[in-house]
């Protein structure tokens, strides 16, 4: 026998795998086969085939406002948490900065915290600063949720990095930013891929941090789909969660497809 047989996973082994698999993507099933109903209920079998939920959703102006401003907050906040956490990261991985370990933990505060906890904290300062229901506000306070899993990949992906490729390209003439630009950032892309990914679902998602910031004329697409489970669910709430599932399975597809990001996750 094979050392490669040797470590093959036994038949016991992989069906209980699958069967956890399986377990966990119920709930996705689930909802999915919500989604094309034809009743104005939520009913599983479906009763009936039908698409026309998809395009309630996608012709409602609330929706479409909600999904607007969802893609705001998660795009804006993915790209400012990629520049301070890049440069956060670099700074703490060369131990540029005293305190880099007090540092780095405050840094990722905000994954130990409760949601819950940090939405009341930042309602509290936004109100005695003056930033509360402003939408740079709930933009920073996306950023603040966000920027630790920047951070954790970035530094992950430098701490498997040999300083010396960047040391020779100093040596070679390139000045520090241009040994970071051209040698460093590629080398380190998928980690930022797997980091600007986390950030952006987290953003695209929350609704503890959210709820408590948001204006009352102003909404996104998750704090509405909490909204309309409290009031009552129709099918409408099971085609958009489905929308946002399948645009999730193709960004993550081509991430890993462009950047092999699996390794730093």
């Amino acid at each position: 026998m094979s050392a490669a047989e040797d470590t093959r996973p036994g038949f016991g082994l992989t069906a209980a795998a699958l069967a956890v698999i399986a377990f966990l993507q119920l709930p996705v099933i689930v909802v999915v086969l919500a989604a094309f109903s034809t009743t104005s209920y939520l009913t599983i079998p479906p009763q009936g085939l039908t698409l026309a939920w998809f395009g309630k959703v996608l012709s409602d102006p609330t929706y479409l406002s909600a999904i607007r401003m969802s893609l705001f907050l998660a795009c804006g906040s993915t790209a400012i948490s990629l520049v301070l956490g890049v440069a956060a990261a670099y700074a703490l991985f060369h131990k540029a900065v005293p305190g880099a370990g007090a540092i780095t933990s405050f840094l990722m505060a905000p994954l130990i915290l409760p949601a819950v906890v940090i939405g009341v904290a930042l309602l509290q300062y936004y109100s005695l600063t003056g930033l509360r229901g402003s939408l740079v506000g709930l933009l920073l306070a996306h950023v603040v949720i966000t920027v630790p899993y920047v951070v954790r990949a970035a530094l992950a992906s430098l701490s498997g990095l040999d300083v010396a490729v960047e040391e020779a390209a100093r040596v070679l003439g390139a000045t520090g930013f241009e040994a970071f630009r051209l040698v460093t950032l590629p080398l380190i892309r998928p980690g930022l891929v797997a980091g600007a990914l986390f950030a952006f679902i987290t953003s695209l998602d929350n609704v503890p941090v959210t709820i408590f910031l948001i204006r009352a004329d102003q909404t996104t697409l998750p704090v509405l789909i909490f909204s309309s489970v409290e009031m009552g669910v129709d099918p409408s709430v099971a085609a958009v969660s489905t929308l946002l599932i399948l645009a999730t399975g193709i960004v993550l597809l081509i991430a890993e497809r462009r950047a092999g990001f699996h390794r730093f996750v």
